[in-house]
């Protein structure tokens, strides 16, 4: 397979460290340690989805699969942390609804853009909708006993929500263009 240049590489790292963030954070949710090693496995997951995509672009090794599997491993990697966080009470299971169904829309979005050859980049709020959520992610995992860590943390569960919702109305008003019928 001749897609295996670094960036693909560390985009499946992201993957196959998935299971081992979801087994430390679920396995005693009650352990500060356990949730740390959990932490440090995520943190080290969202520096390759940075890493990845630099490296591609700065050495011209943006290949198919890393365009179909990067944006998969973030998804995979921030939704499976979101789904734990329910289990843990830490967040609502309709917060994370409504990211997934804004994750499934765009995607739908993106897979009708690609039948008719548009590639849509993603934009500036969504990328922001990413960062606030990983670090969203990396303060309710580490569940600190500090107060006002804690209120970071709900903080950045609203900044998230907003820019989710926020992304997805630019995204679907910058793109409406794209569900028009050709002929």
């Amino acid at each position: 397979m001749n897609n295996m240049n670094l960036p693909n590489k560390l985009t499946l790292f992201r993957v196959v460290l998935i299971p081992f963030f979801v087994f430390f954070l679920l396995i005693n949710p009650e352990s500060i340690a356990l949730r740390i090693v959990a932490d440090l496995i995520f943190i080290v997951a969202s520096l390759t989805d940075m890493l990845d995509g630099k490296i591609a672009r700065k050495y011209n090794l943006v290949t198919n699969f890393g365009k179909f599997m990067d944006p998969l491993a973030d998804k995979l990697l921030v939704c499976s942390a979101m789904i734990c966080l329910i289990s843990t009470g830490q967040l609502s299971a309709v917060f994370v609804i409504i990211i997934v169904a804004r994750e499934f829309i765009i995607s739908g979005f993106r897979l009708i853009a690609a039948e008719n050859g548009i590639v849509i980049a993603a934009n500036i709020f969504g990328k922001l909708k990413t960062v606030s959520q990983m670090v969203m992610i990396i303060i309710l995992v580490a569940n600190l006993p500090f107060a006002w860590l804690q209120f970071v943390g709900q903080v950045f569960v609203w900044l998230s929500l907003i820019l989710t919702v926020l992304s997805l109305v630019i995204y679907i008003y910058q793109n409406s263009d794209v569900l028009k019928e050709q002929k």
